[in-house]
């Protein structure tokens, strides 16, 4: 995928990502720039979670939003 594709659908998909995870502030999300290891640990550092829960959670988020393509 291209860096403009990727861009456009995580400009998307960033609204979603602050519902799911309340506590991640506007400069935690543009610091994860569309970013799968950037969420996980910025979902870590927020919410206290350890590595392989914060990745269950992105992983449960993937698989309710198909059209979302990192």
């Amino acid at each position: 995928m291209n860096s403009d594709k990727l861009e456009g659908n995580w400009k998307q998909f960033k609204g979603t990502v602050k519902e799911k995870w309340g506590k991640l502030t506007d400069d935690d999300v543009t610091v994860i720039e569309g970013k799968r290891d950037q969420l996980v640990g910025k979902i870590q550092e927020r919410y206290g979670y350890a590595k392989d829960e914060a990745e269950r959670e992105v992983k449960h988020w993937e698989e309710s939003n198909k059209d979302f393509r990192w």
